[in-house]
């Protein structure tokens, strides 16, 4: 009984010595693994605030920003980890680390599908700048002021206040309007003079009242076109080019150019017929 556990002592001794003797010699190491580490991490956290800074003039949803930004940090952080354990010689530990997280990334990747895929739309989106705050978007049957882009949805907030959460996918996998991806929209008024008038006179006049509210450029001249013998009427289109990135600046410039168009057919005599009905009764 006493030889045996003299022979377990020397046994446990032999041992931590061994652990010990491996432990000194690999003190240099583990400096060294404790260095890169270090380093990683300060040179992550410095390059986050770069990354955000930097995305800053090009990105202006925080939360994307934010994400990319730590992605960043995340990998140089890991391939300090890494570097660190093969100076350890720990390459088995490295081996069964890095197939536990593709399997870990893979189960996670599947549970989170529809996450992960409004994610990346809604990081494509801010770096393509299709869809930016402040534009009037129309997609999937809603249109509105867009008014804030995370990670996963789209909010706009429609003509009546109401706010409308849309996925980035949603938007991404389908046709979207986007007033605010050009400067310049084009308006275009509809109307009818009476049979009477002067053609010329009423082109003139409809004319020099869209130009003295909306002077037109060269490249973009106001078009105006007869386009039909109506009921009661010779019904016109005039179309016009204003500065503009929101469909309510539309509404806003065609409400201002009817009233003015409206005051110059007054001034000169020119009347827009109404639909006339004559019924005729047969005494009985």
């Amino acid at each position: 009984m006493k030889t045996q556990i003299e022979d377990s002592w020397i046994k446990v001794t032999e041992k931590l010595v061994g652990w010990f003797d491996t432990l000194i010699l690999n003190v240099p190491n583990m400096l060294v693994a404790v260095l890169l580490f270090w380093c990683s991490y300060w040179i992550a956290s410095h390059l986050h605030s770069a990354v955000d800074k930097y995305l800053h003039k090009i990105i202006k949803q925080a939360s994307i920003r934010t994400l990319i930004a730590q992605f960043v940090a995340f990998i140089i952080i890991s391939i300090g980890i890494i570097l660190a354990l093969s100076v350890l010689n720990l390459d088995g530990a490295l081996k069964s680390i890095l197939a536990g997280a593709g399997v870990a990334g893979l189960a996670i990747s599947l549970a989170l599908q529809g996450t992960l895929s409004n994610t990346f739309s809604g990081i494509f989106l801010a770096i393509k700048k299709e869809v930016n705050i402040g534009d009037w978007l129309e997609t999937n049957g809603y249109a509105g002021k867009v008014i804030d882009i995370d990670l996963r949805n789209t909010k706009i907030k429609e003509a009546d206040n109401n706010i409308v959460v849309i996925p980035n996918k949603i938007i991404l996998d389908n046709p979207f309007k986007n007033y605010g991806l050009t400067k310049r929209i084009r308006c275009t008024i509809t109307c009818g003079v009476s049979y009477n008038s002067d053609l010329d006179e009423v082109k003139k006049v409809a004319v020099s009242s869209i130009t003295q509210s909306f002077p037109a450029e060269p490249e973009f001249p106001i078009e105006f076109y007869y386009t039909k013998f109506g009921g009661s009427s010779i019904d016109f289109m005039i179309r016009f080019w204003v500065n503009g990135q929101k469909k309510l600046t539309a509404l806003n410039v065609k409400s201002e150019a009817i009233k003015q168009m409206n005051n110059a057919f007054n001034r000169n005599d020119i009347i827009i017929p109404y639909p006339i009905r004559t019924l005729i009764t047969k005494d009985q």
